[in-house]
């Protein structure tokens, strides 16, 4: 018997993204919502100077990627992708 998957929310989401976003805009960068598939996976991308930039990465995994799965019921995982 598999486990019912229960759909993260876009709207909380980008509600979501849109409380850190301006922390990424004053270095220059963004980030984008690239979707969410059939098994709650988020995935996002860095835009502007965050894309090359090796701190991103860092900032991804121990911030980015907790706050949504902390605020958002559903999402079992995020990915950065691009």
């Amino acid at each position: 018997m598999s486990e019912e998957v229960i759909m993260p929310d876009m709207n909380q989401i980008n509600a979501c993204l849109d409380k850190i976003r301006p922390y990424i805009q004053q270095d220059g960068g963004d980030i984008e919502l690239m979707g969410v598939d059939e098994n709650a996976i988020v995935y996002v991308a860095f835009r502007g100077a965050c894309a090359g930039c090796m701190m991103a990465a860092e900032d991804f995994s121990s911030g980015i990627k907790l706050l949504l799965m902390d605020e958002v019921p559903g999402i079992r995982d995020v990915l950065l992708i691009g």
